[in-house]
C-alpha cells in the first residue's frame, strides 16, 4: 500500500513544473480567501480591464498609441456609466422605493388568498399553519425591506467613491501598462512555470470570452425583458428587468430566484387572468432564448461543463468568496478542469530494474 502511494506521488509530483503550478495555485487561492474583501476594488478593476482590452487593442491596431487608446476607451466607458447612473439608476431606485412601499399590500393580498386555501382544501391545509406562515413571511419581508434601504443609504457614499475615483484610475493603469504589470508578476513567479504558463494562456482567453459574453448577455436579457414588461405595462418594469439582467451572473440559480419577484408583482397586478399568463409566457420565452440560443452563441469557445458542476461551483466558490466567487464560478471550474487535464502523469519506472 505504501509503495503504491509512493509511486502515485512520484508520478504526479516528480515534475518541477507541476510543483511550481501547485505553489502558484495555493498562493493565489490563499490570497483571495483571506484578502478578498480588501481586494474587491482591484477585482472590479481587473474585470473592467478585461472588458476594455478588446477595444483598446483594436485602436492600437489602427495606429493609436497604447496610452491614447486606453484613454479614449476609458472616457467612452465612463460616459456610458454616467449615462446609466443619471438615467437608468434613478428610475430603478424610485421603482424600488415604490415596491417596498407597496409590499405590505401585496403581502396582505397573498395572506387573503392563502386564507381561502383551508376552505378549498380542508384535508390538505390547516388554517393555523397558513396564518403562521403568512405572518412570518410578512415580518421577514418588511425587515428585509428596511435592511435594504438602510444598507443602500449607508453604502452609497462608499460605492460612489470607488466608482468615481479609485476603480477608473486602476482600470486606466491596468490597461495602459498591461505589459509592465505582467512582467512584474512574472518576476515573482517560480522559474519552472512552463506548465503554469500553458494553463494561464488557456484560461486568459477563457476569462476574456467569459467576461465579455456575460456583460453582453446581461445587457441583451435585461433590455429584452424590459421591453417585454413594458408591452404589458407591468409595474416596476425597469427594476425587475435590471434584476433579471443581473440574474444571468448566477447560472440556473439566478433565473429561479428572480422569477419569484417577477411572478409576485405580475400576480398582484393582473391576478390569474390572461394578462398574467401572457406576461409570464413572454418572460419564459426570453429565458428559453437566453439559455438555448444566446448562451451557446456567446460562449461557444468556453469549455463545456455539466450543469451539476456549474451549480456546485456557484455554491462552493460563492460560499468562499461571496459575489466574486459566484461571478467567477465558471472560470474557476474551468481552471480546475484545465489544471487536471494539463497535470503531468509521468510513468514511474521500477527502482529495482
Amino acid at each position: 500500500m505504501l509503495e503504491m502511494l509512493m509511486q502515485w506521488y512520484r508520478r504526479r509530483f516528480s515534475d518541477p513544473e507541476a510543483i511550481a503550478l501547485l505553489v502558484i495555485l495555493v498562493a493565489g487561492f490563499s490570497i483571495l480567501f483571506f484578502f478578498s474583501g480588501l481586494l474587491a476594488p482591484l477585482l472590479v478593476a481587473i474585470v473592467l480591464a478585461y472588458l476594455l482590452e478588446w477595444p483598446t487593442a483594436r485602436l492600437q491596431a489602427i495606429g493609436c498609441s497604447r496610452r491614447w487608446a486606453a484613454s479614449i476607451v476609458l472616457i467612452l466607458f465612463v460616459g456610458i456609466l454616467l449615462l446609466m447612473a443619471f438615467v437608468v439608476m434613478p428610475i430603478a431606485w424610485q421603482q424600488g422605493i415604490y415596491l417596498i412601499r407597496d409590499m405590505p399590500g401585496m403581502l396582505n393580498k397573498l395572506s387573503d388568498f392563502a386564507a381561502t386555501l383551508p376552505r378549498r382544501y380542508p384535508a390538505l391545509m390547516d388554517a393555523g399553519i397558513i396564518d403562521a406562515m403568512a405572518e412570518n413571511m410578512r415580518t421577514r419581508m418588511l425587515n428585509m425591506g428596511d435592511s435594504v434601504v438602510k444598507y443602500s443609504l449607508a453604502s452609497l457614499v462608499g460605492l460612489l467613491t470607488l466608482a468615481v475615483y479609485l476603480v477608473p484610475l486602476m482600470v486606466f493603469f491596468l490597461v495602459k501598462d498591461k505589459e509592465q504589470m505582467l512582467n512584474a508578476v512574472r518576476r515573482v513567479l517560480p522559474r519552472n512555470r512552463g506548465l503554469a504558463g500553458q494553463v494561464w494562456n488557456e484560461m486568459n482567453q477563457q476569462i476574456t470570452n467569459y467576461i465579455r459574453g456575460k456583460v453582453l448577455e446581461m445587457v441583451v436579457v435585461g433590455v429584452a425583458t424590459w421591453l417585454g414588461f413594458l408591452l404589458f405595462g407591468l409595474n416596476y418594469s425597469l427594476l425587475l428587468a435590471v434584476l433579471v439582467g443581473f440574474s444571468v451572473l448566477i447560472p440556473y440559480i439566478g433565473a429561479f430566484v428572480v422569477t419569484i419577484p417577477v411572478v409576485g408583482v405580475a400576480l398582484f397586478q393582473f391576478g390569474l387572468g390572461t394578462e398574467f399568463w401572457s406576461c409570464f409566457a413572454v418572460y419564459l420565452i426570453i429565458q428559453a432564448l437566453d439559455g438555448n440560443l444566446l448562451v451557446p452563441v456567446l460562449f461557444s469557445e468556453a469549455v463545456n461543463l455539466h450543469p451539476l458542476v456549474i451549480i456546485l461551483s456557484v455554491v462552493i466558490f460563492g460560499g468562499l468568496w461571496g459575489f466574486w466567487g459566484v461571478f467567477f464560478a465558471i472560470p474557476l471550474a474551468t481552471l480546475i478542469k484545465a489544471v487536471v487535464h494539463a497535470w503531468p502523469d509521468g510513468q514511474v519506472t521500477d527502482a529495482s530494474s
